[in-house]
């Protein structure tokens, strides 16, 4: 239950970081650090404007995607404390229950009947399904090292000791800081600032909502990057005093929000047409870990 307060804290300040991180490398001053958060109580105080053309799906879409978000961070543990929905196969439960929030996200859209936001929703479709297996792989990998399958007992049993321990618990680390990324949909996968409709993924998806509804979804992509930053803390996080731990999962973060920011303002948008062929890289380098662990447990010589 200790990683929900701190996961919320966390996401008051994560996009103002990342956005800070960003004007600082092209020369300006920016924003305040809380400037996103403001934009989002701006908007829950506003009421939602909704089409004729839309039925009840798109109304009740961002609130179930939000809820997912909510959801799937009850099962972040911090530490040896587990969540607060904590059970073996969690991070199944964890996945899923994020793609059913994703699901209704993609069917709020469709449902607006407008030609751009069903081809991004298409995108976010194709990106989530290639970025899947991934993640299955990671915490596959883990669960067999570990011999464990729920995320409490995954990471409280995961020691780094050898070199190539310590090469998989780098690799992990980047796949999940990539996989947050893309389901956030942010660069180099996607650009939340263009204006460009045909190349645009997630902004354009959520074009119809607004007021209340926008806010919800707004907020819910710093939730996301805070439970991504949650889980990659959990790796340096073990039988430590509760304040240094604290200290420790906060620095991860903001150390995270740094990392994103950095590469925002340091890489291109690929291509459309590569964005798949990347995402799909992460699977190979999952598929690196599976196989260093099979090493490590001398499954294979």
């Amino acid at each position: 239950m200790i990683s929900l307060p701190l996961i919320i804290i966390a996401s008051l300040f994560f996009m103002g970081i990342v956005i800070r991180t960003k004007s600082i490398t092209s020369g300006r001053k920016g924003p305040g650090i809380f400037q996103p958060m403001k934009d989002v109580f701006r908007l829950w105080k506003k009421g939602a404007v909704y089409s004729e053309t839309t039925s009840f799906i798109f109304q009740i879409a961002p609130s179930i995607y939000f809820a997912s978000v909510l959801m799937a961070i009850l099962t972040i543990p911090f530490g040896e404390y587990p969540g607060l929905v904590s059970f073996n196969g969690d991070f199944v439960f964890f996945a899923y229950v994020l793609a059913i929030g994703k699901f209704f996200s993609i069917i709020g859209a469709l449902d607006t009947g407008s030609s751009f936001e069903g081809m991004g929703a298409s995108r976010e479709a194709l990106y989530s399904l290639l970025a899947e297996p991934a993640f299955f792989i990671l915490m596959g990998s883990f669960a067999l090292f570990t011999g464990h399958t729920s995320f409490v007992d995954i990471f409280t049993s995961l020691h780094f000791g050898t070199y190539i321990s310590y090469a998989l618990g780098i690799l992990a680390t980047f796949i999940l800081i990539m996989i947050a990324m893309i389901e956030n949909s942010r660069m180099p996968i996607d650009d939340p600032k263009t204006h460009l409709e045909l190349t645009m993924v997630h902004e354009v998806m959520i074009l119809d909502n607004s007021g209340f509804d926008l806010g919800l979804i707004l907020y819910a992509t710093n939730l996301k990057f805070a439970m991504y930053g949650a889980l990659i803390a959990n790796f340096f996080i073990e039988s430590l005093p509760i304040y240094i731990s604290i200290l420790i999962f906060l620095a991860v973060q903001f150390t995270f929000a740094i990392i994103v920011g950095i590469l925002e303002s340091f890489n291109a948008r690929f291509r459309m047409g590569n964005n798949a062929q990347f995402i799909f890289t992460l699977t190979s380098l999952s598929l690196l870990i599976f196989f260093g662990v099979l090493l490590i447990l001398k499954k294979i010589v």
